[in-house]
């Protein structure tokens, strides 16, 4: 599995200040350069989606000033005031912003700038908040940068909700000095990838508690699901060893891997792969599943990313209209990839895509929190359209549509900790919402059918958000 591996053309432990900072003066330099005035909104006669409860909840006016929204109730208990810009929601259902809790702004190399294209592409989507996976030390003050500049209205992108800082190990302390340099660098997290060391993990772990930081990411490759839960990493994502933890060959599987680490130990779990799947059984997984939803930790499985590659990709992916949104280098990235992947990689994926919507479903039985994620922009995952890819992969897991929307607004607030502030629809929330043009409870697919957003308090128009898409088109250089 590549989920999140390899996302340059090669990785280093430490990203180039000077390319970072240089990447975001280009940002800020073509944004405005003051902060965009935020009159009163009121969105008239419009049917609240309560992700909370599942259900509509209409006719409804909902009136926003600030950034924040100071009303949601029936259309003649609003006082709206004068001055406030009308956007009519008749007809039409407003959900909260949709969070996409798995993608990478940044490549973990020196020579290709942060993924800034991709901002305008979340908007555009209904996409307003995001979590940060592969930062390294330098790429925080960016991140302070991006945040100021959202606030202020001076950068359209989605609100960055948590950044995670790489651990890379190799030796335990190294591991734990890299913790420390996280925390230094004002992380929010500590992310982990499949290379390390089961004691190079250890190390993260103590750390990280140590620094009071959470650990998130894949578990790593000689380590158990379960055991990665119970121990504190809490979030685990791709489903990375939960596949093992869900056939009947994960302790061979697991002391084949020991004494491995980096890419021998990554080699030995790919290797391992097509076994695992093979030997997938229902009340293994159950019962992981279980363990897992009493450990608390939740699940990102990006599963838009199996379903991707289990599919045939077209000899030209220029063909796909969204190809003129990517940078020029994105387009070099997503070729090199498509074209070194073999037959037998292929064959794997196409196994490992009904394999993970079977997990999916038992992790959803058992009340394993998932958040909806998708480790955009791999290659033919475009960042913003990933998100609705990924509701409908979850609906085809067996979750209902109400569910599956609540991976993606929600349930990604409340393991933030954030749902004193986001999530729902309600007063005294932020004002990220997305308008939409047909019901999303009664069809998933229609969280497509965007007819404005609002994004900290301020409206895009379907017209606006087209308008996003051609400057994304015209800046892309590709």
């Amino acid at each position: 599995m590549n989920s999140g591996e390899g996302m340059g053309s090669g990785r280093t432990r430490f990203s180039s200040c000077a390319t970072q900072r240089l990447a975001v003066a280009l940002v800020l330099g073509c944004a405005s350069a003051a902060a965009a005035d935020r009159p009163p909104i009121a969105i008239t006669d419009v049917a609240v989606v309560d992700v909370e409860a599942g259900r509509i909840v209409a006719p409804r006016t909902v009136l926003v000033a600030d950034g924040r929204i100071v009303a949601v109730d029936a259309p003649s208990n609003v006082a709206v005031p004068d001055d406030a810009q009308h956007v009519d929601g008749r007809g039409r259902f407003l959900i909260p912003g949709l969070v996409d809790a798995h993608v990478h702004l940044f490549n973990n190399v020196t020579h290709r700038p942060p993924n800034t294209w991709s901002f305008p592409l979340y908007v555009a989507n209904g996409v307003t908040g995001v979590r940060e996976m592969a930062a390294v030390p330098a790429s925080m003050p960016i991140v302070s940068q991006w945040r100021a500049a959202i606030a202020g209205g001076t950068l359209v992108a989605p609100r960055i909700l948590a950044a995670g800082v790489v651990a890379w190990g190799p030796s335990p302390d190294e591991a734990a000095h890299q913790v420390d340099l996280a925390a230094d660098a004002g992380a929010d997290f500590v992310k982990v990838f499949s290379e390390l060391s089961e004691p190079a993990w250890r190390a993260v772990l103590e750390a990280a508690h140590r620094r009071s930081l959470r650990v998130m990411g894949h578990v790593p490759a000689g380590v158990g699901a379960v055991a990665a839960a119970e121990a504190g990493e809490r979030s685990e994502e791709h489903l990375m060893q939960v596949f093992e933890a869900c056939s009947t060959i994960e302790r061979s599987a697991l002391d084949a891997r020991r004494g491995l680490a980096g890419s021998a130990l990554v080699a030995q779990r790919d290797a391992d792969e097509s076994r695992v799947l093979a030997a997938f059984d229902r009340d293994t997984c159950d019962r992981t599943a279980a363990a897992l939803a009493r450990a608390g930790e939740a699940q990102v499985p990006t599963l838009v990313l199996d379903y991707v590659e289990s599919r045939p990709r077209h000899a030209d992916p220029s063909r796909d209209p969204r190809w003129k949104y990517l940078r020029a280098d994105e387009h070099v990235r997503w070729q090199r990839f498509t074209d070194a992947l073999t037959p037998a990689e292929r064959d794997v994926a196409a196994k490992r895509w009904p394999v993970a919507t079977k997990i999916v479903a038992a992790l959803h039985r058992a009340g394993v929190p998932i958040l909806a994620g998708t480790d955009s922009p791999m290659p033919d995952v475009y960042p913003g359209y990933a998100l609705h890819d990924e509701l409908e992969r979850l609906v085809d897991s067996g979750l209902a549509p109400a569910e599956a929307l609540r991976a993606a607004t929600l349930a990604p607030a409340m393991f933030l900790g954030i749902d004193h502030e986001s999530g729902t629809v309600a007063a005294g929330k932020r004002a990220d919402l997305v308008l939409l043009d047909a019901d999303p409870l009664r069809d998933i697919r229609n969280t497509r059918r965007i007819d404005a957003v609002v994004l900290d308090g301020r409206v895009f128009t379907r017209a606006a958000l087209d308008r996003l898409l051609a400057d994304a088109a015209r800046n892309s250089g590709g």
